[in-house]
């Protein structure tokens, strides 16, 4: 029986996350998060793969806007949720359930879409690349202080998890993700779950402390969520502290919260995921080494939809023209064959402006979309994300040229997890 591939009705959301859970090789309550997720999911961006009645693949995502270089935002598709069962691995459905969602993102209008990778290899053959990186820091606060600012005019507060509280950060955080490449507008649900709000079904419902910043007109212009865990060691209090999110609408004010979480009584260290690998963090101790930079790696990933579209909503640091012939591989049609386009673009950018425009004129440079993705939002240089898939630089010093227009002196950072 072949496998058919189609969008999933409400009373089939309990197959569609067992699946996920089964792939992922989970046992939660697939009941309970079945009945939350139904409240909150899109189904209309919901695919799976069906083996008769079964559902044996999924591939779902949520509409977001992400900030690009210029600090412009853009309709993106949040693509989660990919599995294949193992029973039907090597049978081209992941490749038929990307192009379905593709296919439907152009359609809403997205320019890009954009993912967490649970493994490497997979996306780049659906014209994804690694766009940002994340990291975890570690400050052992024994050996380190903070250096002096100036005195600070505003206040800190400790507030309840609460949705005052969870209002004040999801306002601040959407004026601080304007400010920087990479970050995403996030999911009502996304708030609910970090700050202990919504139901218990997935097993760790977070339960920490939320402290505001609130600068000298009593504007709330920063915060951070955090939580701890125990330990003692020689009847000395030897505590972690986990810093979940912290955002801030200046430098100063980003000082002052993590000066705030580093005076915390019982703590020894402080540990915070999910940021970024050139964070500020170390230049701020008198001891840099005291901060410690691990499990750096990749973070969203990204795939350009709309090639020309995407290529002239973001802004380039510096002049140049290039035309760019992108090799995009989208998916695979329903007997399994690669769903490829080949675009030629003559792409002309200035600080002010770019154009992006189908031309017939002889390429001075062929390279694979995925590696476009890799560079777009300026955190990797198209010539290291090419190297995968490999390029043909037709005009020399073709790459070197594509390489300087997409830098940018920030690198991107996407802080949200999905």
């Amino acid at each position: 029986m072949p496998i058919d591939v189609r969008l999933i009705q409400p009373d089939e959301l309990f197959k569609f996350v067992d699946t996920i859970s089964t792939t992922f090789l989970d046992r939660p309550n697939v009941q309970g998060i079945a009945d939350e997720v139904g409240t909150h999911w899109d189904l209309s961006r919901a695919w799976a793969g069906f083996d008769g009645d079964r559902i044996v693949g999924t591939f779902r995502s949520w509409g977001t806007r992400l900030t690009i270089p210029g600090l412009a935002e853009v309709p993106a598709s949040a693509i989660t949720g990919v599995t294949v069962l193992p029973t039907h691995r090597r049978r081209g459905l992941l490749g038929r359930m990307a192009a379905a969602e593709h296919h439907a993102a152009r359609e809403r209008g997205d320019l890009v879409a954009m993912r967490y990778a649970a493994e490497y290899p997979i996306y780049g053959r659906f014209g994804y690349g690694p766009a940002t990186r994340t990291s975890t820091w570690t400050v052992q606060l024994g050996n380190t202080a903070f250096v002096e600012t100036a005195p600070d005019a505003g206040t800190i507060e400790l507030v309840a998890a609460d949705e005052s509280s969870r209002e004040i950060a999801k306002a601040v955080y959407n004026a601080a993700r304007c400010r920087r490449a990479g970050e995403i507008w996030r999911r009502d649900i996304t708030w609910l779950d970090d700050f202990g709000m919504s139901g218990d079904v997935w097993g760790s419902k977070w339960k920490g402390f939320v402290a505001v910043h609130r600068g000298p007109a009593g504007d709330p212009d920063g915060y951070v969520r955090y939580h701890a865990e125990s330990l003692w060691e020689d009847r000395q209090p030897r505590y972690k502290l986990i810093v979940d999110d912290l955002h801030a609408l200046s430098a100063i004010t980003e000082q002052v919260l993590w000066r705030f979480v580093a005076s915390i009584d019982l703590a020894a260290t402080i540990r915070a995921e999910q940021r970024t690998p050139d964070d500020r963090l170390p230049w701020l101790l008198t001891n840099a080494r005291a901060a410690v930079l691990s499990e750096v790696g990749d973070a969203a990933w990204v795939k350009l939809l709309d090639i020309p579209g995407a290529l002239e909503a973001r802004r380039y640091e510096r002049s140049g023209s290039l035309v760019l012939e992108i090799l995009d591989t989208d998916g695979s049609d329903d007997v399994g064959r690669a769903v490829q386009q080949r675009v030629r673009l003559a792409l002309d950018v200035t600080p002010d402006g770019a154009r992006a425009t189908s031309t017939d004129r002889s390429p001075d440079l062929t390279v694979a979309s995925g590696a476009v993705g890799a560079a777009y939002l300026g955190g990797s240089r198209l010539s290291h994300a090419a190297l995968n898939a490999g390029y043909d630089e037709h005009r020399a010093g073709a790459m070197a040229e594509a390489d300087a227009l997409f830098a940018t002196r920030e690198s991107p950072w996407c802080s949200t997890f999905f």
